[in-house]
């Protein structure tokens, strides 16, 4: 099947949420027991370097964003990586080629730093993440509870080499 990256229009917001409450139910994408509403999505993350991924349908499989790490005006070339698919299209490869397009539009926009917090058993999304340059940097050991279990986040940034050098 073929897919194809595109920018994220706000009509894609309940396939947005959809996919958003697939990695809830996962248990190793966020913290988040409930998905936000559109509108608070929306305020959440950067306008720009917003993406998701279409299948040969028309279908929303996927979606990339960046949100700020802080409102500091220092940290605006900083964002966090978000990046989700719906199962049906994990394990395809579809994964790093949201990332690979989310760090080029990062660059495009000005962005010197990418972090991202990925739960240790989410080891997937860890070997991509590191494969586009992301190190591990931390483990946030027992940050939170999930459904009364401490749960790790390991934190991972890439620093670009051509924004912020």
């Amino acid at each position: 099947m073929s897919y194809e990256i595109r920018s994220m229009q706000p009509e894609d917001g309940a396939a947005v949420i959809a996919i958003f409450e697939e990695g809830i139910a996962g248990g190793n994408a966020t913290f988040d027991q409930h998905a936000p509403s559109w509108e608070a999505w929306d305020d959440k993350y950067f306008k720009s370097c917003r993406f998701v991924l279409e299948d040969a349908n028309d279908e929303v499989m996927g979606w990339a964003a960046l949100q700020p790490i802080s409102a500091r005006d220092c940290y605006k070339g900083v964002a966090e990586v978000s990046i989700y698919l719906r199962k049906a299209a994990q394990g395809k490869g579809l994964g790093s080629m949201m990332l690979q397009k989310l760090i080029l539009a990062s660059e495009e926009e000005e962005f010197w730093m990418l972090q991202a917090s990925i739960f240790p058993e989410n080891q997937p999304s860890i070997i991509i993440h590191e494969r586009f340059g992301f190190r591990t940097v931390g483990r946030r050991e027992r940050l939170a509870q999930m459904n009364g279990v401490w749960r790790d986040v390991g934190l991972l940034e890439r620093r670009s080499s051509v924004v912020g050098i």
